[in-house]
């Protein structure tokens, strides 16, 4: 079998994530107390006890997700064999890049808590939204966001067939739910986030993250990373920089991107860290393949055999 690894994004955050790995698995527990020393507070315990409201703050649960998918990762070690390939889904992108060796994780942490800030306040200065648009195709989504004349929209997560989100600024992204229903879609949901997250909206949060990457060592992925703004592998530290920072301001082209490691082979996908978001995806990207999330103590014994 060809094994992957996938590593989730924002939105997979839950109270208690990563606790029951650390309790039980002292390379856990050590990636959490490395957390701790480099930010400089407690989010082990944010992670753990909440409350809610401040974990799923943008600045906080990018780091979280990032802390519990490198708890899994090391705990997973080498169990499952070697990857072909990383991947990750928006913020999970530097969690990949982790794994493929590209970043130290301390690096990486304050990277995506600092991604999380500016992302913050590029959606206070300009204030935009977000839509999940169901049963319209991928055509159909950028024909919507072409016919918007209230503002700006345009495709934002492209994650599996007939499931697309949308970015922009309010009046642009309500406009788009209108058309999206005249269009056909089974249904149009408004998510909750702060800010309209890869659209132009994010230009100034990209702008600030260059020049934080800029100061910190980008090594050549010791395996391939595929990105979610080229949906191509990364096999560069200098690309993989570029592309961290374009992918804030471009769509995550998820789908096409598990298509791409499925089309060489690959065959058996982990999603290490929060959730089963990924997995559940791989039902429509990857069908037929093996998907196992890898979160939670128990979720380990999937691999024995």
């Amino acid at each position: 079998m060809t094994l992957a690894l996938l590593f989730p994004g924002q939105g997979s955050q839950y109270i208690g994530m990563a606790g029951a790995l650390a309790d039980k698995q002292s390379a856990a527990a050590e990636v959490l107390a490395r957390a701790d020393e480099t930010l400089g507070f407690s989010l082990s315990g944010l992670m753990r006890d909440g409350p809610e409201d401040a974990l799923t703050v943008t600045k906080n649960a990018q780091p979280a997700l990032l802390t519990h998918s490198v708890a899994a990762l090391r705990v997973l070690g080498d169990r499952a064999g070697t990857p072909a390939f990383a991947a990750g889904h928006s913020l999970g992108e530097f969690s990949a890049h982790v794994a493929a060796g590209t970043l130290s994780f301390e690096d990486a942490l304050r990277a995506v808590r600092l991604r999380g800030e500016l992302m913050f306040e590029a959606g206070q200065a300009r204030p935009g939204s977000m839509a999940a648009f169901l049963g319209l195709t991928d055509d159909d989504v950028r024909k919507v966001c072409a016919r918007v004349t209230a503002g700006i929209c345009v495709p934002a997560n492209f994650n599996s067939p007939g499931q697309v989100v949308v970015s922009g600024d309010i009046s642009g992204v309500e406009e788009a739910m209108s058309l999206a229903k005249e269009a056909g879609a089974k249904r149009s949901v408004q998510l909750k986030v702060s800010g309209a997250f890869h659209s132009p909206l994010m230009e100034p949060a990209a702008s600030g993250l260059r020049v934080f990457l800029e100061g910190i060592e980008f090594a050549d992925p010791k395996i391939p990373v595929v990105s979610n703004a080229a949906a191509r592998p990364v096999t560069t530290g200098t690309e993989a920089r570029e592309l961290l920072v374009r992918q804030l301001t471009s769509p995550v082209r998820w789908a096409e991107s598990i298509a791409l490691m499925t089309n060489a082979g690959a065959d058996r996908f982990l999603e290490v860290g929060a959730g089963k978001v990924l997995s559940t995806l791989n039902r429509r990207n990857a069908r037929g393949a093996s998907s196992i999330p890898l979160g939670e103590p128990d979720d380990f014994n999937a691999l024995e055999g």
